[in-house]
């Protein structure tokens, strides 16, 4: 298989999922119907609600819901091969993601902005939103502790033997001085398009040519040489400062021209596929491995295991809580749902496909040193292929580690928001805003700011002492939030009267998928504490996986009865 005929052939694939099925969906729900003013609109609150214009909000979500998963998950799971990888990527995208991402997007604007929780609370019972809350406030502390170790990685410098190594820490170093200088570049972009009040586009010319310049700056003068524990503070200290912000200060506006180089990463691998466009080696990367694979950690089986890495790149439980968390706060206008949400997350799958690409050339030209190098090392050693661009690679190297670690940045301060708005609405009755809480200890506990300082606290402590020990979780959990999403969304739609049949399959197989993950983990996990040798993360990854298990099931019989009342209300009319 040659990889540009598998770029073109899943791009004309998504792209008709896009038109056909994406239509569908509007038609069904009836999206944009009566042209409803949006929260954005009718809850203004100059921090959290506040209206963003498509494209700075588009650059928002997919900066947001990318992160690393795109690239990660499609890496790992090349274990089984290229073919299923692909496939799922496409029917999940279009049938499982897709649906997942736009219908938590337009269930929150249907019901003032609310989160998944507040949805569950409406349309299941309190008790269930509690408990979703508590799992997915956990399942993002583990986002943040992640991703804020993946960026104070590809920040940190090298130390040998206690010196620094500075040859070895200049790519690292760069990058680190880039996305400083970026954050001020977008701090001007916000105060000049939201109080000076100019122009999107003319602001966007200046914003790109700023991004151009600080590049150009970072490459060249990159004087920050600080170890990766140092990073993982100011990180900390950075997302702590960002949760809080006005979206419109540096949220909308980092994000929306971050997207910019999110998008030159795209354009740079297709570029590259297309200058180069090379065959998939079957040798090197076969088109199926079998059903399973043995591996130094024992036997992996692709189902469950595909479903559960893959992640971003087909449907992530992530997605739901941007969706509702912080988008649907800044939608405009409703029919820009569509383009964001469905569209964000096809978007996504591209990436994903890029990605295989760039694994099958990485394999044939040694770059195979770790995801950052798999990646941008397969998709530069591709551009340097075209004619008059092979001096090119190491600085395409460098602008694809950046974009790679604007990913996990954008999701990193996302992900510290969500929790925080999580954390408050535990204590909220339905209804409530934390605004309506006037005293006694719920008012601390809502308060944005001891919210946001001890979700940053966990985060990084737990991002420098071990998040790997249960990242082992973070696959099944965040499968089981999109399993959970859909159930959400199912039931309001099923509750308004409005068809939500595409969601009962997605919702089912998700669950299954789920269950069988973490029945295996468990099993896995105390296999090991039997042997002897275990450590707590063995014991923490068996305790939160049967904790998971019962969170999964007594929330599938809460959505199962109340889908059945449903129709058994429904039927009762109908007679």
């Amino acid at each position: 298989m040659n990889t540009l005929v598998l770029l073109l052939v899943c791009m004309a694939i998504l792209f008709c999922g896009y038109v056909f099925y994406g239509g569908w969906l509007v038609r069904q729900w009836g999206v944009g119907e009566g042209d409803k003013p949006t929260p954005a609109h009718t809850m203004t609150d100059g921090v959290d609600y506040v209206p963003a214009k498509a494209p700075v909000l588009m650059g928002h979500h997919f900066s947001s819901i990318a992160g690393a998963g795109p690239i990660t998950g499609p890496i790992a799971a090349a274990i089984f091969g290229w073919v299923p990888v692909a496939l799922w990527v496409l029917v999940g995208g279009i049938f499982f993601g897709g649906v997942h991402d736009f219908g938590a997007l337009f269930a929150s604007v249907r019901n003032n902005g609310q989160s998944i929780g507040e949805i569950i609370s409406s349309n299941m019972s309190k008790r269930a939103k509690q408990l979703f809350i508590i799992f997915a406030y956990l399942t993002l502390i583990l986002v943040v502790a992640a991703f804020a170790a993946i960026v104070a990685s590809t920040f940190g410098a090298t130390f040998k033997n206690g010196v620094l190594d500075t040859a070895a820490s200049a790519t690292n170093a760069s990058v680190a001085m880039v996305s400083l200088l970026f954050i001020a570049v977008a701090i001007v972009f916000g105060i000049g398009v939201y109080r000076r009040h100019q122009s999107v586009a003319t602001s966007t010319i200046f914003g790109i040519i700023a991004i151009i310049f600080v590049m150009a700056v970072g490459m060249n003068f990159h004087p920050l040489y600080f170890s990766t524990k140092t990073w993982m503070w100011i990180v900390g200290l950075y997302i702590a400062i960002a949760s809080v912000t006005p979206v419109w200060i540096l949220l909308q506006p980092r994000d929306y021209l971050s997207s910019f180089l999110l998008y030159a990463m795209l354009i740079v691998a297709i570029v590259g596929i297309f200058g180069a466009h090379p065959d998939i080696d079957p040798k090197l990367f076969p088109a199926f491995t079998g059903f399973s694979v043995a591996t130094k950690n024992g036997v992996l089986f692709l189902f469950p295991i595909l479903f559960t890495t893959v992640a971003c790149g087909a449907i992530s439980g992530f997605h739901s809580l941007v969706s509702s968390g912080t988008t649907s706060k800044q939608l405009d206008k409703e029919k820009d749902a569509k383009p964001i949400a469905y569209g964000g997350m096809l978007l996504e799958c591209v990436l994903a496909v890029i990605t295989l690409c760039a694994v099958a050339y990485a394999r044939s030209t040694g770059h195979t040193a770790g995801v950052t190098d798999i990646f941008a090392g397969g998709i530069a050693a591709m551009v340097a292929q075209i004619p008059g661009l092979a001096g090119m690679e190491k600085a395409f190297y460098t602008l694809l580690v950046l974009a790679y670690s604007t990913f996990c940045l954008t999701s990193l301060d996302t992900a510290t928001r969500l929790a925080r708005f999580m954390f408050q609405e535990f204590f909220l009755e339905p209804g409530q805003t934390p605004k309506d809480i006037k005293d006694g200890w719920k008012k601390f506990m809502v308060n944005p700011y001891f919210a946001t300082i001890l979700t940053v606290i966990l985060g990084i402590l737990l991002g420098m002492n071990g998040f790997q020990k249960i990242w082992g979780l973070f696959g099944a959990a965040n499968q089981l939030l999109a399993g959970i999403g859909l159930l959400a969304v199912a039931t309001w739609l099923g509750n308004a009267g409005r068809n939500n049949k595409m969601f009962l399959f997605p919702m089912a197989f998700m669950m299954v998928v789920t269950l069988s993950s973490l029945v295996i983990i468990v099993k896995n996990q105390l296999h090991i504490i039997s042997a002897g040798a275990a450590d707590w993360g063995p014991y923490a990854q068996a305790g939160i996986g049967i904790l998971l298990i019962a969170l999964a099931v007594v929330l599938a019989v809460e959505g199962c009865q109340t889908i059945a009342a449903q129709r058994r209300k429904k039927a009762e009319a109908a007679d």
